[in-house]
Parts: structure tokens; C-alpha cells; sequence
């Protein structure tokens, strides 16, 4: 039994012996997948397949029919396989972006974590933290936020709003240290006695730059989740951890960047040959494009030298207010979900009002009158903080630990 087919613009025919149903002889796909990728490379025009006892036979070579239909099945498998990674990108590309507020007051508040160290220690300070965030966001946030989101998800909003209070207890602490130095080392020693070892005060500031970046990044995932609505299980783990890595990797590699940037800045200012330098030939006088170039980055240099210690000052104030404004927003907006939302409307009407003012910066002017608002509640409920931990709080834990440690004791 013979039946003609036409797959692509070429013909062929199949024929069928041992009753095999033509159906399951040669399958349209299959065919499709013959004529492109074997005969019409061969200049064919027309193929003839005879099927007998479960294998077809072309021009003398065996063609196991099993083997073709496994094969269509995989070339499905991996078309479907890269429509969803094109989707899974796109999904973390639209998170990354919506959480980009977020991933720029992680940049501002890491920097200052640095401060204080010596240039040999900054780098490995950095990597220490990144190593921490990168555990944040895989091992804890990653599986909390999706388990959270399918069991309990009313959690998550009060989990982020004392997150929110703990940034602004630690902004509104920074608020006050530079305004009144004297009091605030009191505040600190009261509550914890900074340690004097340089190992230890280095392992204090890691665990405190975790902490912080705990919460950020707890909002970083709660961003990225709340635009995956509709979006299968494995599918919102594949993109949390795409853009928890990514972002990782961006804000501790522009941060080490900066910490660096005024050693490069001294040994640009210091370096009499530029070019030669770069492709490290250490040895001989200087030639006409050292000479040309080195007054460019002798300045270059010296700027960097002068100008990086201002500008660190500047990201650490920077880096202070992002803890004020983020935990203060995350407060206000939690506030607004649990039927509060005076505050919320509040903020935005002043925030649209400045906006109107200044049409041509409409954007940027409401931008920085929310986080004004956001700020201004931030630095309110952390000086209220302040004194509740240093003389309820402090209090209380000593008393639980006295108690633990006579209880152990006996």
C-alpha cells in the first residue's frame, strides 16, 4: 500500500507493509524534519520511504521510525524550552527593573560599612558582604518569600514593616551620631560596647552590613515577586534567583569599584609611564604616547586622590538617608495595605504638588518629595526608637540573659 505526501515543496511517498498504520509510519513533523535536515541538502527533490516490520528504508540506508519521532519530540521540546527562557528572561529583566529604587539605596549604604579600614582590607570587607547578600537571597529569601507567598503570604507584609522599622532605628542612630556625637556613643555603649579588637570591629561591621542588606533585599524578592502574579512555581524561583544574582553582582561590583577608586587614583597620579603601563612593558625610557598622555591622567589621578574621600563622605550621608526614606516608605506603604492610608496620600499629594511646580523635572521633583516624606516619618519613628531601646529594650534583654545564665549556672 502506497500513499503519496507533500511536506515543505518536495514530494515523497511511504510505503507500508506488515499492516503498520500509515498514521504511525512516518508522522507530518518527522517528515518535515527529513526533507529539511536530510534529503534537501542532498539537492533531492522527492523521497521515498518503505516502511516493513517497524523500519523504513531510504535509497539503502535504515531509518529507524522510532528514532524520528523521539527526535521531533526533542526539536518541540527545545523550541518550547527557548520560548520559556525568553520569557523567564524577560520576566527578570521587567523585576529588575521595577526594583531598581531598591538596588540604588543598596549601592548608597554599602560604601560606608568600608569606611575606616585599611585600603588592604576593603576589597576582601566587600566580598564578605557580597558572599553574605548572595546568601540572603538564595539560601533564606528565595525559598521564605516563595513559601511564604503559597502558605501565608498576609506574613510577608508585616515581616517587611519590621524590617522597615529596624532601617530606620539604624538611619535615625547614624542621624543622631552626627548631630550629637557624645550622646549617641553613650546610646551605643549602652547597648553594645563596640569591640577594640580590629578582627572583631571588622566581623561587627560584615554582620551589620548583612543585616541591612537583609532587609533590602528582602524588599529586592518582594518587588520581583509581586510582578509574577500569574507565573508558574519553578518559573518564579528561576527569575528570584536570576535577578538576586544579578543584582548582587552589580551593586558589590560597583561598590568595589568605588572603595578602589583612589588607590587607582595614586598610582595614575604616580605613574610616569601610562600607556607603557598598560601593556606592561616595565622597562625603557618614555615614548611619544607616554609623554602625550601622562599630564591626562596625572590629573585624572589626583582629582581621584582628592576627590574620593568627599565623595564617600557624601555616598555615606547618601547611603544614611536610604535607610531613613526606604524603611520609613516600607512602613508607610504596609500602613496603607492595613487600612491606614493617610500618611500614604499624604506624602503623595505634597509629592505631586512639587512635581506640578517644576514641569520640566516633574519626574525626579516627585521623586525626591516621596522620599523626603518617606524620610521624614523614617527619622520620626526611629527617635523614638532610640530611647525605647536604649532604656526598655537594653533592659529587658540583659534581664532575660541574666536569668538564662543563672539558670545554666544551677
Amino acid at each position: 500500500m502506497k500513499r503519496p505526501f507533500t511536506c515543505g515543496g518536495a514530494t515523497g511517498e511511504i510505503s507500508q507493509s506488515h499492516g503498520a498504520p500509515l498514521s504511525r509510519v512516518l508522522p507530518d513533523r518527522s517528515a518535515a524534519w527529513l526533507m529539511r535536515g536530510i534529503w534537501k541538502p542532498l539537492g533531492r527533490s522527492s523521497l521515498r520511504i518503505i516502511h516493513g516490520g517497524g523500519n523504513g528504508r531510504w535509497r539503502g540506508f535504515s531509518v529507524s521510525i522510532g528514532l524520528i519521532a523521539l527526535l521531533d519530540d526533542i526539536a518541540g521540546l527545545a523550541k518550547v524550552a527557548a520560548a520559556t527562557l525568553d520569557d523567564v528572561g524577560a520576566q527578570a529583566a521587567k523585576a529588575g527593573a521595577k526594583a531598581a529604587g531598591v538596588v540604588i539605596d543598596d549601592a548608597a549604604v554599602t560604601p560606608r560599612y568600608v569606611v575606616g579600614f585599611s585600603a588592604s582590607r576593603e576589597v576582601p570587607i566587600v566580598t564578605r558582604i557580597a558572599m553574605g547578600s548572595l546568601r540572603n537571597k538564595l539560601l533564606f529569601l528565595l525559598p521564605g518569600a516563595l513559601g511564604l507567598s503559597l502558605v501565608a503570604p498576609w506574613v510577608i507584609t508585616p515581616l517587611l514593616m519590621l524590617g522597615g522599622v529596624y532601617l530606620c532605628y539604624e538611619g535615625a542612630e547614624k542621624v543622631w551620631h552626627a548631630m550629637v556625637p557624645h550622646g549617641a556613643d553613650k546610646h551605643e555603649a549602652a547597648v553594645l560596647a563596640p569591640p577594640q579588637d580590629p578582627q572583631a570591629l571588622e566581623n561587627a561591621k560584615v554582620r551589620g552590613a548583612i543585616g541591612t542588606d537583609f532587609i533590602l533585599s528582602a524588599e529586592i524578592m518582594t518587588i520581583t515577586l509581586g510582578t509574577l502574579p500569574d507565573v508558574p512555581l519553578w518559573e518564579q524561583a528561576v527569575v528570584l534567583a536570576i535577578v538576586g544574582i544579578g543584582i548582587t553582582l552589580g551593586v558589590y561590583g560597583v561598590v568595589g569599584l568605588i572603595v578602589k577608586a583612589d588607590d587607582a587614583g595614586l598610582a595614575m597620579a604616580a605613574g610616569e609611564r601610562p600607556i607603557s603601563a598598560i601593556f606592561r612593558r616595565c622597562a625603557g625610557a618614555q615614548n611619544a604616547a607616554d609623554r602625550a598622555v601622562r599630564p591626562v591622567t596625572q590629573a585624572v589621578g589626583r582629582g581621584l586622590v582628592v576627590g574620593m574621600p568627599w565623595f564617600l563622605k557624601a555616598l555615606s550621608i547618601v547611603g544614611t538617608a536610604a535607610m531613613v526614606w526606604v524603611g520609613g516608605g516600607i512602613i508607610v506603604h504596609g500602613l496603607g495595605g492595613y487600612g491606614l492610608p493617610e500618611v500614604e496620600h499624604a506624602i503623595h499629594k505634597v509629592a505631586a504638588a512639587v512635581a506640578g511646580a517644576v514641569p520640566g523635572v516633574a519626574g525626579a521633583a516627585e521623586w525626591v518629595a516621596t522620599a523626603a516624606g518617606s524620610g521624614l516619618v523614617g527619622l520620626v519613628i526611629g527617635a523614638v526608637l532610640i530611647p525605647a531601646v536604649q532604656f526598655v529594650g537594653v533592659p529587658v534583654l540583659r534581664a532575660v540573659r541574666s536569668r538564662r545564665d543563672a539558670g545554666q549556672a544551677a
